[in-house]
């Protein structure tokens, strides 16, 4: 009786243990719920209420040339366009006005600076009257401003192998002689595929035509320097690019500055967050390089309202964007100062067109 009694008790006891669960067990609830959680961020982001990450997911893709799979795979063509129309660059409708521009030299050392940032472009280097390196950051990118005080000395280089194929950066600012270069304009890209042979529209070195093949509209026209070294953009034939004086030009886009007015920026432009180049002038003449890092954790891009407003604080009058994404390079002095995302040979993209200090 006594031994029945205690089997009793020790099964009612047993019933009462709390269960509890193998390791196994636990890591399995843990990646379930990691799971379902990351799913539901996942629709959240992608579809759900809150447009931005929406917009800057579609619009980055869709202005990159080899990865636009990203945005079509989630989203319809009708959704895309919708989002395109909301984000777009509304560029100034006129030329630039070389009366705007006129060439000062700063020889006193008692400037009254408007600005902190008149103050770093004026302020030179000790020894260094040709350019001058200011870090640029803002929420989300960080990245480089070049000043370059003789715009005589800025000039489009192109790859020796035009319409064969491009070439790295560094190769071609070695054989420039040049202190500073900076990628220009964009290339053919078939099948995301291209080696940087063949570049956008039409291509003006030393007042004549190297290159001139139409593919692609990419917003813009023709951005260079004229003959007496000011820095214009307009649209224009390549004949009337000749006739306007332009010794060293590309065509490319969008503008973002023309004589003092900045385009109208809708949204995030259209243009999404990547790496960024630009280039600009200011009314005394001063040409400003502008390199945003992209596509890393301590600087994830910018967009169009981003490198307006740095061209804006900097002065320039004339600015326009240039090629980005994995062409954005930026080398002085023969070394790369910034951090470019390309994949070939050196971490650098071959590309056809760049722009040197010489």
């Amino acid at each position: 009786m006594e031994n029945r009694q205690l089997e009793q008790y020790e099964k009612e006891k047993e019933q009462k243990k709390p269960k509890t669960f193998s390791f196994r067990k636990k890591c399995i609830l843990f990646l379930s719920f990691l799971f379902v959680l990351g799913l539901g961020s996942f629709w959240f982001l992608f579809y759900g209420p809150w447009d931005g990450f929406r917009n800057f997911w579609i619009t980055s893709a869709m202005t990159t040339m080899n990865h636009q799979y990203l945005a079509t795979f989630f989203y319809s063509d009708e959704v895309i366009q919708k989002v395109l129309q909301q984000n777009k660059l509304i560029e100034a409708d006129e030329a630039s006005n070389p009366d705007l521009i006129v060439f000062k030299k700063y020889t006193s050392n008692r400037i009254i600076y408007a600005s902190s940032y008149e103050e770093q472009i004026l302020k030179k280097d000790e020894g260094n009257d040709l350019f001058k390196l200011i870090e640029v950051a803002g929420k989300g990118y960080q990245g480089y401003l070049v000043a370059i005080y003789d715009p005589s000395r800025v000039h489009i280089a192109t790859t020796q192998y035009l319409r064969v194929r491009g070439e790295a950066i560094t190769t071609v600012a070695k054989r420039e002689n040049a202190r500073v270069a900076m990628n220009a304009g964009g290339f053919y890209d078939p099948d995301w595929n291209s080696n940087g042979a063949l570049p956008h529209g039409t291509v003006i070195q030393n007042g004549k035509i190297v290159s001139d093949y139409e593919d692609a509209n990419m917003g813009g026209g023709f951005v260079g320097f004229t003959k007496d070294n000011k820095f214009l953009l307009g649209k224009y034939s390549a004949k009337e690019a000749l006739e306007v004086g332009y010794r060293d030009a590309i065509e490319f886009g969008p503008f973002l500055i023309v004589n003092g007015k900045s385009s109208f920026v809708k949204g995030n432009g259209g243009w999404g967050i990547a790496p960024r180049t630009a280039i600009g002038q200011r009314a005394d003449g001063i040409v400003l390089f502008l390199v945003i890092n992209g596509r890393l954790a301590s600087s994830i891009g910018a967009d169009m309202n981003d490198l307006t407003e740095i061209m804006e604080n900097y002065g320039a009058i004339n600015a326009a964007n240039m090629d980005g994404g994995s062409s954005t390079e930026l080398v002085i002095d023969n070394q790369i100062v910034n951090q470019p995302v390309a994949a070939g040979s050196h971490g650098l993209r071959d590309m056809p067109t760049f722009w040197v200090v010489k």
